[in-house]
């Protein structure tokens, strides 16, 4: 089937409160996606943020950023008293101000409503036990100041000894029940705003990182599951070998896997992980795929990816096992990167579809893998990702001879943009991805994240609220009934 989407992360949506939300904004843009024909809608990880604020740095694989949940919904709801909207200001971006404002009505929700809710936490809890680590995790956390959890002070919590575990959830219940029932607002949020991009013909494919934090529940809660010395702290971390992002590699510093353990428990902490991905998403892209082939690991401490090594992975085995036991899973492999000829076997061998970048493909020749006609049906085909440039941005900077090659190929159109848009929607690629800053034709200033840097305005672009206004939504439209893009049932309902 052939289709198209959009990139856009949940916090670029024009919300009030210095972030998007899962409230009316994303509504309104799941309804514009449908008028311009498109099916798919690609978020980055919805998971709390880490370091940088980073999404794919977060400090639990099984919980929700709960500076997502739409405040104006939760009053809505009869959950949150009216006068609260007034603390609520359109500021323009989340800093730790906006944050702190953002939890304090968070908090003010549990206080009203939290005995309210009680029967439906527990319950939301019972059916989602990670959270559990998780909200204790959080409140520890708080108690110490901030600290990464390798570093708490009382050595027995640390290494979750029952009785600390005991003691820390009788002396900090408040806090770990505020963290519970934050994650239940946040779920039942999602849960509403997907049935409804569901009910309008459009699916959600959602980025699942491959690796985790190190300071996350889930390194604490299962530190057998990775490679940590005696002091639970990693002997080496995740990265990758210098490229065309950067010179010294990119040192991500998350704990690489345990595979024999895995392999040993049935990959037991991997399954409920694709789980709880198949209840957020409707497609999983798996961020880093060729890490189930081979890892690039890197010795602990060093400053940077530079002299790292290859070792293999599981991957044929670890698929074998989701296939058996999750084969409902609908699931994408970003294969960008070395890709060697045992992450090509393990991608024949899924049959996954992979991706393509319309910027990579012109930097060379006509057999350029990327370059956009020589792709084939069972791949996504991007004008860029989140780790781009926006295409404006990447035009702009181009040497002369690869806009000159990619001249003589991409339609002509009165912005580089547009060009690529109608030229990736033509293609044989069953699914075409364009980011939103692509869509609205930006330039470098809207781009999303620069791989190899922390902070500045990585993960901070956020769409003008007129923005969708301003867009020829019919023209996105014709283009993709033109490609046959938009299938039968989406062209009857809008009869």
């Amino acid at each position: 089937m052939r289709r198209s989407g959009v990139l856009m992360h949940i916090t670029s949506l024009p919300s009030p409160g210095g972030i998007g939300t899962l409230g009316q904004e994303a509504r309104q843009f799941a309804l514009w996606l449908k008028e311009a024909g498109m099916s798919v809608w690609q978020v980055l990880p919805v998971g709390p943020t880490g370091f940088g604020d980073s999404p794919y740095q977060s400090p639990c694989t099984h919980a929700g950023n709960i500076l997502l949940t739409d405040i104006r919904d939760l009053v809505r709801d009869g959950l949150l008293s009216q006068e609260t909207l007034e603390h609520l200001p359109a500021v323009e971006e989340m800093d730790e101000a906006a944050k702190k404002r953002k939890i304090r009505l968070l908090r003010q929700c549990f206080a009203e409503s939290g005995k309210k809710l009680q029967g439906e936490v527990d319950a939301f809890v019972q059916t989602h036990p990670n959270i559990n680590d998780y909200a204790l995790f959080m409140a520890v956390k708080d108690y110490f100041g901030g600290k990464m959890w390798t570093y708490w002070p009382d050595v027995s919590i640390r290494f979750r000894e029952e009785s600390a575990l005991n003691h820390y959830n009788k002396v900090l219940r408040d806090e770990v029940d505020f963290y519970r029932f934050a994650q239940y607002l946040f779920f039942r949020q999602w849960k509403a705003l997907k049935s409804y991009v569901n009910s309008l013909g459009i699916q959600i494919l959602g980025d699942l990182p491959i690796y985790v934090a190190e300071d996350s529940s889930d390194a604490w809660a299962n530190p057998d599951v990775f490679q940590l010395d005696a002091d639970r702290r990693p002997t080496k971390v995740a990265g990758v070998p210098p490229d065309y992002f950067a010179r010294d590699g990119q040192l991500w510093g998350n704990p690489l896997y345990n595979w024999k353990y895995l392999k040993k428990t049935g990959y037991r902490w991997w399954l409920d992980r694709l789980e709880t991905a198949g209840e957020l998403f409707d497609i999983i892209r798996i961020d880093h795929f060729i890490g189930f082939a081979n890892y690039y690991a890197v010795k602990a401490g060093a400053l940077n990816a530079r002299n790292g090594k290859w070792e293999k992975a599981p991957g044929f085995g670890f698929f074998r096992t989701v296939q058996r036991h999750l084969p409902k899973l609908s699931i994408i492999a970003e294969d960008l990167g070395v890709v060697s000829r045992r992450v090509k076997r393990l991608l024949r061998f899924t049959e996954l579809p992979g991706m393509k970048v319309m910027q990579f493909g012109f930097d060379s020749d006509e057999t350029n893998p990327h370059f956009f006609p020589n792709v084939s049906e069972n791949c996504l085909l991007y004008t860029g990702t989140h780790d781009n440039d926006t295409s404006e941005g990447w035009w702009e900077s181009a040497k002369e001879s690869t806009k000159e090659f990619a001249l003589k190929y991409l339609s002509q159109r009165e912005k580089i943009s547009q060009s690529m848009i109608e030229s990736a929607l033509g293609s044989m690629a069953d699914t075409v991805i364009v980011p939103m800053q692509d869509v609205l034709s930006l330039g470098s200033e809207a781009r999303m994240n620069t791989p190899g840097t922390v902070g500045g305005r990585n993960w901070k672009w956020r769409m003008d609220k007129d923005a969708l206004g301003k867009i020829n939504t019919e023209n996105l439209k014709e283009m993709n009934v033109f490609f046959d893009r938009v299938s039968q049932e989406g062209l009857q309902a809008d009869v």
